[in-house]
């Protein structure tokens, strides 16, 4: 990791508190609107500077793709050598193929960049004396932020007042736990994580309440590159993966192709410089070159109608692992329940009702400083009524280990330390209770009594925590040592209800392929009740002390024969979103807390909701503005429809485009001439790729939709074995037509095989594009625009004045009627191999689709 005193950090070395807030041109009441508003705006000023840099430089970056570099190189040696027809056609296509990426993905990134400002993260800043709520790339240099649990610190900050401050900086430290921040009162002697009066941009805090001073923003942050990488999720996903190899075995394809075209052309004695050209045009007739416009135009159309979903992207590419998703994993509360509690009861540790675990429950809730569970606002919400007798005197705040929270209120018995948490651990530390007024030792028999309480709460499915207390001295220097030898005061119950229709959509993900999986810390009694009530299979429950013996290939065996998981830890929440990872799922992590923010890092896919704890927002992928299951079902299947139009351009560029270029490279060893001249090789790809603009915008057949969507490299390689060579087959066919039959000399060959080698391979679209008959699957009106629109424009070419200057001549009316014999032959034929070939993969996915359909109209109530 880099050292953090850098230049900019340095000036904090031996400063103080007050030396810092000057030099930031600050006060304890913040900065006023107009001084925050000209700070942003030249801090704006330098980004904007590298934005525009970036954005001038983007056609730049498109154009140093290899092949286009190739194409560049070849212009620039025509141009030399007198062929200036040459290159400047080679100029327009370059220029045309790297300005259509640029405008696509410009405006790709503009339509994404929109959605992700309706959940952009926000802090807290004190502004004309008042906080407001703004995002953090608003926060400036001397910015006064309040932080609480589950808040990202916006900006390097230093500290100005902490109460109980716990912040998670595993990113830069790489410590799984928590550090205790707080005010020194110090001169700084240590920058660093270690340095207890700093707090870093990204890291989150976990517990406690602060108020600080912003010394440093975004990229001159000691750490931004650091915050910046772990937002921005680098891990290469399933889909990247499958289309880097893919581009690995085009490559490798065609550097053999090329090189070989190249030595025997020479060896033939034909022109260096033409075979070059012809050679380099047959590389970029290969190559899909259309992929990343096609992928990103394909995936932001993807994230606008997921947004229309109420499901919003944050990373494009997650899209593509949304649809692959065939395990889901997610907590029970908020899920399958309404995740708003409500207090059903109180009572003592015998079940008999009492107000005295609500009184002092209301306390702990009252005066607790982190982040305030669903529980605590159900205690609030009773206005059980405490007057202001009332003083918190300390705190020891909630973790995950412990599961339970503790303060010190001083009142008018003097100090008292109250306890609220989970009962198996808060009961096991008290050794009295207290039962109708008074305080009896806790023996065996009120031990087992009180655990049988708590059960018989858990087995109605009643969400339990207990309430205990004692005594204390005075209201400071208290540890979690000090949680011993309390009273059982009671038992509080509450109760969160099945959401309706969760069974439904439970069922409807199952059926279209993706698995449910509870993965809760509560305890097994409540977790069996709820996931009966859904459908969910519980009776072979695992434990998070089940976890403990088990290594990554045992546990991903568990995990994958279980449903649900109860009572785990955050850290074994995150070994079974790893373990099913390992065992080759697609993994969907579903949270919105501060201790799920390590499993929606872990998963293929984070899934929050827009009310999660910032820390949480931060580490996911899709963000749900609703937090149910039929919105997430909804944006997988838009994932689905992305993959598979992105699989349609794939398929198509390795059958018949493959099989064309395979037959150019064959026919130019024993043609006198050229097949096609490379300007019109070119033209032709230039063309077949603008006819594929559309297809982000195509229907897709439910087959797709049926089941998770992962790159299949042997579903490309049959379309390239077995589509490919029937192409093949039809332009050698078409080459003895165009010599044998009609005659022709090398103009009108030229142009014979431009307009039969293009029209074949831009309209057999309408065949690849779907798994059903091609009539029974309508294609969206867009690409039937431009498919047609392709055909008629290349058909069109040879009469037009363009023509002569790219070497196309009218024909004969003869060769229009045998080019209509070929295309619907060719089509016809493609269609049946299609079937022959992939019918049976296809076939068993029409059949689930068939029978799914089924099971549902049998489920739909009758009006």
């Amino acid at each position: 990791m880099s050292d953090p005193t850098s230049a900019v950090a340095s000036p904090l070395l031996g400063e103080s508190l007050s030396t810092l807030m000057a030099r930031s041109r600050t006060t304890p009441n913040g900065l006023s609107s107009a001084d925050a508003e000209q700070r942003r705006r030249a801090a704006d000023n330098r980004r904007g500077a590298w934005r525009a840099l970036s954005s001038a430089l983007r056609p730049l970056h498109a154009a140093l793709d290899p092949l286009v570099v190739i194409l560049i190189l070849a212009g620039a040696a025509s141009a030399i050598l007198g062929e200036v027809g040459n290159a400047v056609m080679i100029g327009l296509i370059v220029s045309a193929s790297t300005g259509l990426n640029t405008w696509q993905a410009q405006r790709s990134a503009s339509a994404v960049a929109k959605l992700q400002k309706s959940i952009a993260t926000h802090a807290s800043v004190l502004r004309d004396g008042r906080w407001s709520d703004v995002v953090i790339a608003e926060v400036v240099v001397g910015d006064i932020v309040k932080l609480a649990a589950g808040d990202i610190v916006p900006a390097d900050v230093r500290l100005i007042e902490a109460r109980d401050l716990h912040v998670q900086q595993a990113a830069l430290t790489g410590e799984s736990l928590p550090a205790e921040k707080r005010v020194s009162g110090q001169l700084l002697e240590e920058i660093g994580p270690d340095s207890v009066d700093l707090l870093y941009f990204g890291t989150s805090v976990v517990s406690g309440t602060a108020t600080a001073v912003a010394h440093a923003i975004g990229k001159d942050t000691a750490f931004g590159d650091i915050a910046a990488r772990l937002a921005a999720r680098p891990d290469e996903t399933e889909f990247e993966r499958g289309t880097r190899r893919f581009g690995m075995f085009i490559l490798q394809t065609v550097i053999f192709l090329v090189l070989f075209i190249l030595v025997v052309h020479i060896a033939l004695g034909r022109d260096p410089m033409q075979s070059l050209l012809f050679s380099v045009a047959l590389a970029v007739g290969l190559t899909p070159g259309f992929l990343p416009m096609i992928s990103t135009v394909t995936l932001a159309q993807g994230a606008v109608a997921m947004a229309r979903e109420k499901v919003i992207v944050k990373h494009l590419p997650s899209i593509q692992n949304l649809g692959g998703i065939d395990i889901l994993c997610s907590d029970k509360t908020g899920t399958l329940t309404s995740g708003k509690m409500s207090l059903d009861s109180a009572c003592d540790g015998l079940g008999k009702q009492s107000a005295r675990p609500l009184l002092l429950g209301t306390l702990n809730s009252r005066f607790e400083s982190g982040i305030r569970s669903p529980l605590d606002a159900a205690i609030l919400e009773c206005g059980y009524g405490i007057d202001d007798k009332y003083d918190k005197a300390y705190e020891l705040p909630f973790d995950f280990e412990r599961r339970r929270l503790s303060v010190v209120v001083e009142g008018p018995a003097g100090f008292v330390f109250i306890s609220k948490g989970a009962p198996e651990g808060l009961i096991a530390n008290c050794t009295q209770i207290e039962v109708d007024g008074q305080v009896l030792p806790l023996d065996e028999q009120r031990r087992a009594q009180t655990l049988e309480t708590f059960r018989h709460l858990s087995e109605q499915g009643f969400r339990v925590i207990a309430v205990a207390s004692k005594s204390v001295e005075s209201g400071s220097g208290f540890s979690t040592s000090d949680e011993q030898a309390l009273t059982l005061n009671g038992f509080l119950s509450f109760a969160d209800h099945a959401l309706e229709g969760v069974a439904r959509s439970i069922e409807q993900l199952r059926r279209d392929g993706v698995q449910v999986k509870i993965l809760t810390g509560d305890n097994e009694l409540v977790t069996r009740h709820v996931c009966r009530q859904v459908g969910l299979d519980a009776e072979s429950m695992a434990l998070g002390s089940d976890l403990e013996r088990l290594d990554r290939n045992a546990l991903g065996k568990l995990a994958e024969r279980t449903t649900v998981f109860a009572r785990l830890s955050p850290a074994q929440k995150h070994r079974v979103v790893a373990a099913l990872k390992a065992a080759g799922h697609v993994v969907g992590y579903m949270g919105d807390g501060i201790n799920d923010a390590p499993s929606l890092h872990e998963a293929d896919v984070g899934i929050s909701v827009a009310g999660a704890a910032d820390v949480a927002r931060e580490a996911s992928d899709i963000i749900l503005l609703e937090q149910h299951l039929d919105v997430l079902h909804a944006g997988i299947l838009a994932g689905r429809r992305s993959f598979a139009n992105v699989m349609k351009y794939l398929l198509m560029g390795t059958s018949s485009n493959f099989g064309n270029m395979f037959s150019m490279a064959a026919a130019a060893l024993f043609l006198p001439f050229l097949p096609m001249l490379p300007t019109q090789i070119l033209l032709n790809n230039l063309l077949y790729d603008l006819s594929q603009v559309t297809i982000p915008t195509d229907r897709v057949d439910a087959v797709y939709l049926s089941q998770p969507q992962k790159w299949d490299i042997s579903l490309i390689r049959k379309f390239m074995l077995f589509i490919g060579p029937v192409s093949s087959l039809y332009d050698f066919l078409t080459f003895w037509a165009l010599l044998g039959y009609f005659g022709f000399a090398q103009e009108k060959f030229h142009t014979g095989w431009f307009l039969e080698s293009l029209v074949t391979q831009t309209l057999v679209l309408f065949v690849i594009r779907t798994a059903d008959r091609p009539w029974a699957s309508r294609p969206s009106k867009a690409l039937v625009a431009t498919t047609l629109g392709i055909v008629g424009i290349a058909l069109a070419l040879p009469l037009t004045a363009l023509g002569p200057w790219l070497g196309l001549v009218p024909l004969p009316p003869s060769y229009y009627v045998f080019l209509g014999l070929v295309v619907v032959s060719y089509l016809v034929l493609v269609e049946v191999i299609k079937r022959a070939v992939l019918g049976p993969v296809w076939g068993r996915s029409a059949k689930r689709v068939a029978i799914n359909a089924a099971m549902r109209a049998a489920s739909r109530p009758t009006p």
